[in-house]
C-alpha cells in the first residue's frame, strides 16, 4: 500500500474521485480495444502492479504512467488540451481585469520605428 503523504491527505474529494474515474476509463478504454493488462502494460513499459494502481485511481501513479496510458490507447492529444490558456476561462478574466484603464501616449518624440 503507498504511503499517505500530506499531499494525498490535501487533495479535495472531488478531485479523489476524478482519478478514480479516470482510471476506470482507462480501464474501460483497454478492455474494448480487449488489450489484456499485461500486454498493455508491457506496451506502457510499467509493471503490472503499477497498471493495475492506475485502473483503480491511486492519486500515486506518476503524470507520466497516466500519459503513457493515453498514449497507448491512442488518447493522447486529449492531454494536450488538459489546463491550455485557451480553456481557462478564470485566468483570463483575471488577466483582463489587470489591463490598464487608459493607454497613454509615450513622452518621447521618437518616431515608431518598426
Amino acid at each position: 500500500m503507498a504511503k499517505l503523504t500530506r499531499s494525498r491527505k490535501a487533495l479535495p474529494t472531488a478531485m479523489q474521485k476524478a482519478i478514480s474515474l479516470l482510471g476506470r476509463d482507462i480501464a474501460v478504454a483497454r478492455t474494448r480495444r480487449r488489450i489484456p493488462q499485461r500486454l498493455f502494460a508491457q506496451r506502457m513499459m510499467v509493471s503490472l502492479d503499477t497498471l493495475q494502481r492506475l485502473e483503480k485511481g491511486d492519486p500515486g501513479v506518476s503524470l507520466g504512467v497516466v500519459a503513457s496510458a493515453l498514449w497507448a490507447l491512442g488518447l493522447g492529444d486529449r492531454l494536450k488540451s488538459l489546463a491550455a490558456p485557451d480553456h481557462d476561462p478564470v485566468g483570463t478574466t483575471e488577466e483582463l481585469a489587470r489591463l490598464p484603464r487608459r493607454v497613454r501616449r509615450t513622452t518621447s518624440n521618437s518616431t515608431l520605428d518598426f
